[in-house]
């Protein structure tokens, strides 16, 4: 029984890998169709969302200030992403997707959604309930584990 547990999580992990990898994967000839390395679309993703501070893209990406600064200037010169100033505090400077951003990224990723949507609807509540608890658990054991080498531990 213990065994047959221990195949199914084995299981699961390498799935998990695998399907890791295949974002990757995808991810990495989207960079290459855009013209984008892997940290411009990493930024332009955490800006899907909505507007980030600089300080947030450069904890997102993992680049240092300097290199965030200069991600931004190269993505702002290809019309992908615009400064705008904070609504709530008038000295902060926010980084958000224009429209053109918007509709260059949609282009490789809707599709992908889309057929992604038929995936999800096959699932009950209870389900989609589950893979949600889920992810969020292991999205913040990852953010933990990049925390601590970061932190150099």
């Amino acid at each position: 029984m213990a065994d047959d547990r221990q195949a199914r999580v084995f299981a699961v992990g390498t799935a998990m890998q695998r399907y890791q990898r295949s974002v990757q994967a995808f991810d990495d000839e989207v960079g290459r169709r855009l013209g984008l390395g892997p940290a411009d679309l990493r930024c332009l993703d955490w800006l899907a969302d909505g507007p980030k501070t600089a300080g947030q893209l450069s904890s997102g990406t993992g680049l240092r200030p300097a290199a965030t600064t200069a991600l931004i200037d190269r993505l702002a010169a290809r019309g992908l992403v615009e400064r705008i100033p904070s609504e709530t505090d008038r000295r902060r400077v926010l980084v958000r997707m224009t429209e053109q951003g918007q509709r260059e990224t949609a282009a490789f990723y809707w599709p992908l959604v889309e057929e992604g949507q038929g995936l999800m609807d096959a699932l009950g509540d209870a389900e989609l309930e589950l893979m949600r608890t889920h992810l969020e658990a292991i999205t913040a054991l990852t953010d933990r584990h990049r925390a601590r080498l970061t932190e150099g531990g």
